[in-house]
């Protein structure tokens, strides 16, 4: 069929394809979603039985009773780590690669599913020789490495639950963390590396627990990365190849219910205060692995590389819990994509010979530049032809940058999984499918069967194809998130508001149904959270954070489009003592910068820093950001001011850079 968007022709999928997908074409396609249509928890009891080895089996699929807090194959018993490892050297995939880790200088170190098993129990040993038991929490707090992802595993083996913190955050931002889940012990590392140089990590813990709060925390854990000289607390630290040294390599597994918290993940949300996201064992480990099937048409003999960081949830479900549940040989890479030099992700692939490529619309875009500044980094220089699938992740990915990296990247014969998901949904959730769907650029085309996706209003009414509106699932499925971690309250009203009705689960991303072929394109966040480089940042955060400045009175965060990132922080803030000009102006913004990323963290840097006397106001005092969100595009203000307090701020904002 010819698929046709306004700019962009469709793309068929090659007849090559079509002949290895796990999912073979879209009767194929069409098949599933009308037995999930016809006999939902008929369709998932049938994956779940398929996908995990249990301990117990379940003989209930889902309990509705107490919605919104949905529960799946409640009375089953697994464990993760047993699913990612011992059943495999058990059937004889002991020697078989689980892992190629190439480290930010190159040095390259291949662990095998023995191994990792072996690794994860002597970790596991001596956490419970540390009194560390199940349904205690440990936040991990590690660069990208074999040991983070043991470390995730040990906590699975044991029933303990895990709460890992991107390795980018501060000292602040990881206190937080550590107080609200309550946790008992922190694994980390002396430094890290990243693009040849040295990070702190250890020291950040020391800092995060200094600020008080933190008692319930009797070990911290530290792998020796980098040697670097850090301070020692002897009676709570301990060096991870000390406490390992003496342990057991066998750890039987604690077996756990289904809905037992695998982990506990923490996203921004629009409030200021961090979501710890909180997922069980069985319904996401499902996801992770089924959707590695589906989307990636995995098979035994493929070499899978996600480049994301264990920190978020795509390094979660598709580097420590998906590729391993399937028995995948995958690589795992710390360091930045351009560093030696911009080449590094085509070079990595050539080395090791990946199949199955997925990474984030932000590298493509900075790859893109580096390519046409510099053809010695560009993809045609090195050879790219085992690759078979290519995917993105973390944001839509406008149509040019698609084009290119299916060109470039793909040769023109790799289909492109352009995926739609998120921290709270545990896995993919709207994506093309190699072999079977038809792709358009910049769509990331039609829910995975057993999603029920749809476009809604405000008042949760469907809306005609072709009409943009709220994008929701109207169904639960087992990798949804359970609730927010000690707030239950939040998590209703965050994601199962009674503006719509109370059983719709509202994702937050505004969305809109091509008319012919029912499509889904993403549009954009419908809340105060910002995406930048895949990473969710509330714009309360940022505000907080610029407002504890001494010398700021006032501060509001909006986004705007940035064709590296994504999305843009750009920044409005009153200053106590007047508004500055020039060079004063300059070195203003940069300490404010400066200030963001100590409190929060590199990521959350505004890039654009503006200042005015005050900031657009309605006669209530409430802030209207839809006039900021044009100023920082840089639009010609279009929309109704007449409620505004003070119409001339417009045009000191829109000037000042």
């Amino acid at each position: 069929m010819e698929l046709t968007t306004q700019k962009h022709r469709s793309f068929e999928p090659s007849d090559d394809a079509r002949a290895g997908a796990n999912i073979a074409g879209m009767e194929a396609y069409r098949a599933l979603v009308a037995q999930a249509e016809h006999d939902y928890e008929g369709f998932w009891a049938r994956l779940a039985r398929e996908t995990i080895e249990w301990h117990e089996p379940f003989s209930k699929v889902l309990d509705e009773s107490n919605a919104p807090f949905y529960t799946w194959f409640e009375d089953g018993e697994l464990n993760a780590s047993y699913n990612c490892l011992d059943r495999h050297v058990a059937a004889g995939h002991g020697e078989r690669v689980a892992i190629i880790f190439e480290a930010d200088d190159g040095a390259v170190t291949r662990v095998t599913y023995a191994q990792m098993l072996a690794r994860v129990s002597r970790l596991a040993n001596a956490l419970k020789r540390r009194g560390i038991a199940r349904g205690d929490r440990v936040v991990i707090y590690m660069p990208m490495s074999v040991e983070g992802i043991v470390a995730m595993h040990a906590c699975a083996r044991i029933g303990a639950t895990h709460s890992v913190v991107f390795g980018g955050f501060s000292a602040k931002s990881l206190h937080e963390r550590i107080v609200d889940v309550g946790a008992v012990a922190i694994i980390t590392a002396d430094e890290q590396m990243r693009g040849g140089k040295t990070l702190p990590l250890k020291p950040i813990v020391d800092d995060a627990l200094a600020m008080g709060g933190c008692e319930a925390v009797e070990s911290v854990i530290v792998y020796r990365r980098t040697g670097g000289e850090i301070a020692w607390n002897a009676g709570r630290d301990c060096w991870m190849h000390d406490v390992v040294a003496n342990e057991s390599d066998v750890c039987e597994p604690e077996w756990v219910g289904t809905e037992h918290p695998l982990f506990i993940l923490y996203t921004s949300g629009s409030t200021g205060k961090p979501k710890g996201v909180q997922h069980s064992t069985g319904g996401y480990l499902l996801w992770a692995a089924q959707t590695m099937k589906w989307t990636f048409d995995w098979k035994r003999e493929d070499v899978f590389w996600c480049t994301a960081d264990i920190g978020w949830i795509t390094g979660h479900t598709y580097i420590a819990y998906g590729p391993l549940a399937l028995g995948a040989t995958q690589v795992v890479f710390e360091g930045v994509p351009t560093y030696p030099n911009a080449g590094r992700f085509w070079k990595m692939i050539d080395d090791h010979q990946v199949s199955l490529f997925y990474t984030a619309p932000t590298a493509i875009r900075s790859l893109i530049k580096a390519a046409e500044a510099d053809e010695r980094v560009h993809p045609a220089r090195y050879d790219l032809s085992s690759l078979r699938i290519i995917g993105t992740v973390g944001e839509p990915i406008n149509p040019e940058a698609w084009l290119w990296y299916r060109q470039h990247v793909g040769a023109l014969r790799c289909p492109v999984v352009d995926t739609w998901w998120q921290t709270e949904t545990g896995g993919h959730m709207i994506t093309p499918l190699p072999g079977a769907t038809p792709t358009v650029p910049g769509s990331c085309t039609l829910p995975l069967p057993g999603i029920m996706a749809a476009v809604v209003d405000e008042t949760g009414q469907d809306v005609p194809d072709g009409q943009g509106g709220i994008l929701v699932v109207k169904r639960p499925w087992p990798s949804m998130i359970r609730t927010i971690w000690g707030d239950a309250e939040r998590f209703t009203k965050s994601y199962y508001p009674q503006e719509l009705g109370g059983a719709l689960y509202l994702a937050g991303d505004g969305a809109v149904r091509d008319t012919n072929t029912a499509y889904f394109t993403i549009t954009g966040r419908i809340d105060d959270v910002l995406n930048v480089s895949g990473h969710r940042l509330g714009t309360m955060e940022i505000e907080s954070a610029l407002v504890s400045h001494e010398l700021v009175a006032e501060a509001a965060v909006v986004g705007r489009p940035d064709e590296t990132t994504g999305e843009a922080v750009v920044a409005f803030v009153v200053l106590k003592r007047g508004c500055p000009r020039g060079e004063e102006a300059a070195q203003l913004a940069k300490a404010l910068r400066d200030w963001v990323g100590k409190e929060i963290g590199p990521i959350a840097k505004p890039k654009d820093i503006r200042f005015g006397d005050n900031l657009p106001k309605t006669r209530s005092g409430k802030i209207m950001r839809r006039l900021l969100r044009s100023l920082a595009k840089g639009e010609a203000i279009a929309q109704d001011t007449s409620t505004l307090e003070n119409p001339d701020i417009l045009n000191q904002l829109g000037q000042a850079r």
